[in-house]
């Protein structure tokens, strides 16, 4: 995979980062993660129709300015006081889109991942109950899994340590899309079907419709 990947806008991209593999290093060891679902968001210059569900749908802020960066950077957030998500910018610089990476298979690094998931866990709770296919389902498990912040790694190059990606290899698997889980309103109805994931993977999250979110 090169910079190119990550030219179009995020529509085009997403359905194309399932099945590639994102790597994070770190002075505990590397871990790395086959992307298995994904969330597109369509934010100032990206053309198309106006999508309420972006961070950037309408200006540039202190939170967002990542997701004006250059295609192949990092825009991390922190969703709900609890935990961090992970977006990969798309579209040419000043332009906004990027892909929320939502849930992924632990290929490297399990027991690394499985060690930063269980530190987030209340006291108390039974380790055996966290599964393999549960290491990084959702997107805040996802960064734990993979160790991300947004002081360490908002804004950082994709192609430069400590990430590494490689892009999907030629899987026959099914890809289906449908709206986007936890958003409000209009944004995470069925006008807007940018939720993509692969058919029948185990680590798939689970739909959630958002506040007030039409139903199909």
């Amino acid at each position: 995979m090169d910079r190119s990947f990550f030219l179009p806008h995020a529509l085009e991209v997403a359905p194309r980062l399932l099945g590639a593999q994102l790597s994070l290093d770190s002075e505990q060891g590397p871990v790395t993660i086959r992307i298995t679902e994904v969330e597109a968001y369509m934010g100032l210059g990206s053309g198309g129709r106006y999508d309420p569900g972006s961070h950037s749908k309408d200006r540039k802020t202190d939170r967002n300015a990542s997701m004006f960066l250059g295609p192949g950077h990092a825009y991390v957030y922190f969703s709900y006081g609890m935990h961090f998500a992970l977006n990969l910018v798309c579209s040419p610089e000043g332009i906004a889109s990027g892909v929320l990476i939502r849930s992924g298979e632990v290929l490297d690094g399990i027991e690394l991942a499985r060690e930063r998931r269980l530190a987030k866990r209340s006291k108390g709770s039974d380790p055996s109950t966290l599964k393999d296919k549960d290491l990084a389902r959702g997107p805040g498990n996802f960064a734990a899994a993979l160790g991300i912040t947004r002081p360490a790694h908002d804004g950082l190059d994709l192609f430069a340590r400590p990430f590494a990606i490689r892009q999907a290899e030629d899987l026959e698997v099914k890809i289906v899309s449908g709206p986007r889980v936890g958003v409000a309103g209009i944004a995470g109805g069925p006008e807007f079907p940018w939720r993509f994931w692969i058919d029948r993977d185990r680590t798939v999250s689970a739909f959630k419709p958002g506040r007030n979110a039409p139903r199909a």
